[in-house]
């Protein structure tokens, strides 16, 4: 008999920028172990694409267009989304854009390069979170949010001090709030990817350059993949993790210790 604290059955799911690599990875999985997902995505047709892929694994699904830096736009489809699926029990900020490589160093970085990272990283997480903690406190019973952040967080990373800022900043919002929320048994906690293969990272890990002086200091000797987060995103959104809050869960290959 399978262990029955990974079931998601009657439980529902939403995760920004879920149409594509990691997010895409933890709906799916979470899809499969019972959960009805929301998805949003600010890409229309990878919104289609991703719907087809979830509602393939039988799961009810649904995708909304809507771009988290916008408040009023994360607080329609939050709404929309619960008026939908009834709930939310399980948050997931997803979405986040990186850092371009538009500035070649920190002195020349330009203020609305810095601004539009902050916009989607930190800003729309914010938004979502708050959505859904105002939302799972009202209904009762619990939850859980968690955050999508990076080793940019907790490494340092030359030229992405803005990215860097919007996933320290992160990992730090929700070890406080996992702290004030606890007391509505709402856990909160931190996903933090290694170097992963996803569309926004496509360009830079197959170039030379990563293959030869990055890929060897992976210990697991391959980059991430989408499907690789979706263990840790049922966990999250399952009863086994009930009494779970204020971590950090890194999942890199190995990459950060060796």
């Amino acid at each position: 008999m399978a262990y029955p604290g990974f079931d998601l059955t009657g439980k529902v799911a939403l995760v920004t920028g879920g149409n594509g690599g990691i997010g895409l990875g933890m709906a799916e999985a979470m899809a499969q172990a019972g959960a009805a997902v929301c998805i949003w995505g600010t890409n229309e047709d990878k919104n289609a694409a991703a719907l087809v892929k979830l509602k393939g694994h039988g799961a009810k699904a649904m995708a909304l267009r809507c771009d988290v830096s916008d408040e009023a736009a994360v607080d329609r489809g939050f709404a929309e989304t619960v008026e939908t699926l009834g709930r939310v029990d399980a948050c997931f900020a997803n979405a986040g854009v990186g850092g371009g490589g538009r500035a070649r160093n920190f002195a020349e970085m330009p203020t609305a390069e810095w601004r539009r990272v902050m916009n989607v990283n930190l800003d729309g997480a914010f938004f979502t979170l708050r959505a859904g903690a105002r939302h799972m406190i009202e209904r009762g019973g619990g939850g859980s949010l968690v955050a999508t952040a990076s080793l940019a967080g907790v490494m340092g990373a030359a030229r992405n001090e803005h990215y860097s800022a919007t996933k320290g900043g992160l990992m730090a919002m929700i070890r406080s709030m996992a702290v004030e929320l606890a007391r509505h048994q709402i856990r909160a906690n931190t996903i933090v990817p290694g170097w992963i293969d996803t569309p926004m990272t496509k360009g830079h890990l197959h170039g030379e350059a990563f293959t030869e002086k990055v890929l060897p200091r992976v210990p697991m000797r391959r980059w991430g993949v989408g499907d690789d987060f979706g263990g840790i995103a049922v966990y999250l959104a399952s009863a086994a993790s009930s009494y779970h809050t204020g971590d950090t869960f890194i999942i890199d290959g190995g990459y950060l210790i060796f």
